[in-house]
This record gives structure tokens, C-alpha cells and sequence, in this order.
């Protein structure tokens, strides 16, 4: 396994995420114990010492679960993260009480590594908001030696993320982000790499393989990535991918089954980097892949809306709700825009697309997400 360094730690390049857990009957909450407990162990067999989990994975049951399977190994065999989950605003005036719960459910004194959960759109004026007390708890967990490293994962644009690290960025010491090749320009994770780079905060990378999306290519884009490399699966492309780009610390993977995480493991006992020509491959396939509709955020659709609808950002999550079938990132991200603002307010004048350059038929696209979002 490789192993990467984080301050005086040597961290498993390939951590284990439990947000998808083998199951016994399909139900998302009934976590296949046995299963769960025969991957972890292999996983501690074969280097992986990086254990990811949160307050809501499968309903609850994952920090329980998790904590049941690795209170069977020492303590100082493995690294295990939780995270205060602020994706529900409910939860951010009880940060205590979770906390001293995570504690209780993962059977631990200390998490090695906490986040904020989920930095986005719908929680950013919530997490900085110091009435709550949740960065301030945090830290005095963190003093208390019960948090070994503090960091935060996002969702969010980058004008979030950045508005989090402004506020908070000098006592971060890791962040989470989504990162996969499609991702790279799609959720502009090339803008956020570049972002933490600059606050010198090291990267964990969620979703690399997007839900499982870039484990199964079409045999178009199969074939083409054979020709390069013939011994190479489509999600370990994913994963040289991640080992091409610099300062990735942790790349988390929520394998659901044994065969899975034997695969992973073996892709990640070398680093094989791509080649510029690789590169310039795995992005084109990403750019056909998504297949969107083409808005380059030239805004000159805003000021001919009557309704001040911000219609590039809404295209753009129209596009990442259509490429991934649904999903929670755009409901997410547009519960914190007003109803009088959402897609379903365009009154379908078609000012804007008079003056759309790239004559994209707004009005239609933004009927269209409307429909999704209520279905």
C-alpha cells in the first residue's frame, strides 16, 4: 500500500469510506455486519489504516457499525474520521451532544480526523455563524486532544469554499473535496485544488470514481484507453487520475463489496501517474461525457431576466443533475436560493435567450430542471 505523509503520520493512500456499506437487504440502513467486518480486515491486512465515517451514513448505523468491527483492533492501528453534520441545519445548535455521541457510537476517546460536514450553499452562513459555537467547540476539542486534526469537506462552489477558508482557513489542516476527471472542470475542482493549494491545506478526495459512474465506461471509451494502457480497469484510470494530480493525501473510496476493495487495494500498491497524452485523453473523454448544455457564465441572459433569475448557476446545476441522474447536490445548493429565484420561476419570456450567444434554449432548460426537481 502507499502510504503518504501528513505532518508526523503515515497515512494510507487509499482510505476506506462507509457511506456504501455491503447490505443484507438492499435497505440502505441494514449494513451487512459480516461482510463489513471481512473487508475491514483485509483492509488492515493489506495497509489500509484509514477509516472514514458520519453521523448519517446508512441512517445512522455506519459510525455504529464501524466502531463495533475496529474497537476489535488497537487503537494505534488505525486512523478513524467523523465528521458534525451540518448538511442538516437542525443539527448546528446541538454540536455537544453529537460530538459526545460520535464518541459513544464509535466506541473512541478521540477521532484522529473531524470535519465540518459538507461545507455548501444551503450551511455556509450557519457554520460562521458564532451564535452556534461550533467552531469554537471544535477547537476546544482539538485542545482537549479528543480531535487530533481539524479539517472540513465541501460540496459547495468555490465562492463558498472560499468564504469558509477566509474565515477559518489558518486552523483547517485538511479539506474534502469531491475530485474525479469529470469533476475537474465540471465542479471546477481544478479552481478548489488550486484554492487549497494556495492556504498550503492538504487534500483527501471523496467520490473518485463519481457513485461508481467511472468504474463502467462505454466500450467507445474503454477501448480508447486500452490502447494505452491494456492492463488497466476504467476506475484504476480514476485513480491515476488522483495520483497525477500533486498534495492528494487520501483518496477515499465507499467500496460496497470484497471485490471492490481487492481491486482498489491492488491499484493503489503503485503509483503509475499519467502521461501529458493520458491526461489530454481521460479530460477529453470527460468534456463528451458530460454532454450538457454548452453555458460558458457569460451572463448576458441575467440582465434581460425579468424575474433576476441567476441563470447560469442554474444551468449549471441543471447539468449536474442531469449527467448524474439525480442526485442531492443540486437540491442541496438550491435550498438556499429563494422559490421566487428557482427554475420554476421563469415565466418562459424568452428574453434571455435573444441574447444567449451560445443560443441555448433557457427557457425549455430551465422547464426542464424545474420537472426533475419535483419528480
Amino acid at each position: 500500500m502507499i502510504c503518504k505523509e501528513f505532518q508526523d503520520l503515515q497515512l494510507s493512500a487509499l482510505g476506506m469510506g462507509t457511506m456504501r456499506l455491503p447490505l443484507t437487504d438492499g435497505k440502505d440502513e441494514n449494513i451487512d455486519e459480516a461482510a463489513t467486518a471481512r473487508m475491514v480486515e483485509y483492509a488492515m491486512n493489506h495497509g489500509i489504516n484509514y477509516y472514514d465515517t458520519a453521523w448519517g451514513y446508512h441512517g445512522g448505523n455506519s459510525e455504529l457499525v464501524m466502531g463495533k468491527i475496529l474497537s476489535t483492533y488497537p487503537r494505534e492501528k488505525f486512523y478513524l474520521a467523523s465528521k458534525f453534520p451540518g448538511y442538516d441545519l437542525a443539527n448546528m445548535p446541538k454540536v455537544e451532544v453529537i460530538f459526545e455521541k460520535q464518541l459513544e457510537k464509535c466506541q473512541v476517546s478521540y477521532f484522529d480526523f473531524y470535519l465540518f460536514h459538507n461545507v455548501c450553499e444551503m450551511n455556509i452562513n450557519e457554520y460562521l455563524d458564532e451564535k452556534y459555537g461550533i467552531f469554537e467547540y471544535l477547537m476546544k476539542q482539538k485542545e482537549n486532544g479528543r480531535i487530533r486534526h481539524l479539517g472540513f469537506s465541501a460540496h459547495g462552489d468555490y465562492d463558498i469554499m472560499k468564504r469558509f477558508l477566509e474565515a477559518y482557513g489558518e486552523h483547517m489542516e485538511f479539506c474534502q473535496i469531491q475530485l474525479n476527471y469529470v469533476d475537474w472542470k465540471f465542479q471546477e475542482a481544478k479552481e478548489k485544488v488550486e484554492l487549497l493549494n494556495e492556504y498550503h491545506i492538504p487534500i483527501w478526495v471523496m467520490e473518485p470514481v463519481r457513485g461508481g459512474m467511472l468504474a463502467s465506461l462505454s466500450d467507445e471509451y474503454a477501448k480508447k484507453l486500452e490502447t494505452f494502457r491494456p492492463d488497466e480497469e476504467p476506475a484504476a484510470w480514476a485513480f491515476r487520475f488522483l495520483q497525477s494530480i500533486p498534495n492528494i493525501v487520501v483518496t477515499l473510496s465507499g467500496m460496497s463489496n470484497f471485490e471492490q476493495l481487492e481491486k482498489n487495494i491492488r491499484t493503489y500498491e503503485e503509483e503509475k501517474p499519467l502521461s501529458a497524452e493520458e491526461m489530454d485523453t481521460l479530460l477529453g473523454i470527460a468534456d463528451r461525457m458530460m454532454n450538457g448544455v454548452p453555458c460558458t457564465a457569460c451572463h448576458y441572459c441575467t440582465s434581460h431576466c425579468p424575474q433576476g433569475i441567476d441563470i447560469p448557476s442554474m444551468l449549471k446545476l441543471y447539468n449536474e443533475h442531469k449527467f448524474s441522474g439525480g442526485g442531492f447536490i443540486a437540491p442541496m445548493a438550491l435550498m438556499a436560493v429563494p422559490e421566487d429565484k428557482q427554475p420554476s420561476a421563469c415565466v418562459g419570456c424568452r428574453s434571455c435567450e435573444a441574447v444567449c450567444p451560445q443560443q441555448i434554449r433557457i427557457s425549455e432548460t430551465l422547464a426542464d430542471f424545474a420537472g426533475m426537481l419535483k419528480a
